[in-house]
């Protein structure tokens, strides 16, 4: 048995999530108890460091090599307030497995631009001001090995979520929204998994803009408005959607600018309109990925959401009314689990799986030219 921090900071901005876990077992057995869970919020300085340092016309190298020790700091203090809030003493954990904050992702090369990826958090300053060991920097050997680095959770969703008798797709919507298909009593191998388009990065980011709210709680303000079939259609034509998986997106292609050029082309359409619209984006993406990728291959028994897409109730309806089907639609919490929890679960389970020196890269879903042992350890001494 071990007790582990996953850390997670995602494309969201709105903080670091750590997920103070008991991990029994290893290899298919593995199974996992949330004991304890946060989000530690950025405040408005930090969020807007990040946006500059992801920011090609604003970054700099002085500005990411500050925010990489910053950060690291910030991590090391969830994990501290995290021990706190489950009540378990700090020298009871025994690894933190951190993802990081991803500037920058290129998964294939352009031009002079090699493969590449990269995350920050300093992980020594992690492991100095909390005394625990911690395993980062997951993505990087996966790119390496001709990989695109992402998705990276497959692995844990496949010993979380498999079922015998159910063929499942695990879709997180997340900034971006990624899907997982589990076939029923499949191995890791049969896995299918991609990212699926944006999920609530460009709702967050109009609802800042229009609102100046930080998301669409609930999603009313998309449930008061109407679509707006020419933004719509622009949207949908977004040559992402077209590529065959595996593929991985981020704030790269759907970030501040794309919504910005939104804003100004449709500036004319009401507010609760353009969240509506986008909103149905985020809805329409999702399902042409498993008519498209999934849906012709085989049959879906049960979608299950998780991650903050999961409380946007205008989005869930948006989804089950574009399937227009049986397939039965859930939530994590629904089978017990934690949406907002989910990744920093995964990347603890990652860490626990590289400690025991096996790999947890999928190649069929990530490109790579083999299976790899992800992330690197950094000692608390």
């Amino acid at each position: 048995m071990s007790i582990a921090v996953g850390l997670m900071s995602g494309t969201s901005l709105d903080g670091v999530d750590a997920a103070l876990v008991e991990i029994k077992g290893e290899g298919e057995t593995l199974q996992v108890e949330l004991i304890d869970f946060i989000c530690l919020a950025y405040d408005e300085g930090l969020k807007d460091e990040i946006r500059d340092c992801i920011a090609l016309e604003k970054s700099n190298v002085q500005k990411i090599c500050s925010l990489n020790f910053k950060l690291g700091m910030k991590f090391a203090d969830a994990v501290i307030e995290v021990c706190q809030k489950g009540k378990m003493p700090i020298g009871s954990v025994d690894f933190i497995g951190s993802h990081g904050q991803t500037i920058w992702h290129q998964p294939k090369q352009e031009a002079n631009l090699v493969s590449s990826t990269l995350q920050i958090g300093e992980p020594s300053v992690v492991a100095f001001r909390t005394g625990i060991k911690v395993v980062s920097n997951f993505r990087v050997m996966d790119v390496a090995a001709g990989g695109q680095g992402a998705p990276l959770v497959p692995y844990s969703e496949w010993l979380l979520y498999r079922d015998q008798n159910k063929n499942r797709v695990f879709q997180n919507i997340g900034g971006i929204g990624n899907l997982t298909y589990l076939p029923k009593n499949g191995q890791p191998n049969e896995i299918q998994a991609f990212d699926t388009g944006p999920g609530n990065m460009i709702i967050d980011y109009a609802c800042q803009k229009l609102f100046g709210l930080q998301f669409d709680e609930d999603g009313k303000i998309a449930a008061s408005g109407k679509i707006n079939q020419d933004m719509l259609k622009e949207c949908m034509s977004h040559p992402f959607l077209l590529k065959n998986p595996p593929k991985t997106t981020g704030r790269e292609e759907f970030g501040a600018p794309y919504v910005d050029g939104l804003l100004k082309k449709f500036s004319s359409i009401p507010k609760a309109d353009f969240i509506r619209t986008v909103t149905m984006f985020t809805a329409q993406s999702i399902v042409e990925a498993y008519k498209g990728f999934i849906l012709p291959k085989s049959d879906i028994d049960q979608i299950i959401i998780g991650g903050g897409g999961a409380y946007n109730k205008a989005l869930i309806k948006m989804i089950q009314n574009e399937l227009g089907t049986d397939i039965e639609v859930m939530t994590q919490e629904e089978l017990g689990y934690s949406s907002e929890a989910k990744e920093a679960i995964a990347f603890a389970i990652l860490a626990h799986v590289t400690l025991h020196h096996l790999p947890s890269n999928l190649p069929g879903v990530t490109g790579a030219l083999k299976p790899v042992i992800l992330g690197q350890i950094t000692s608390a001494s």
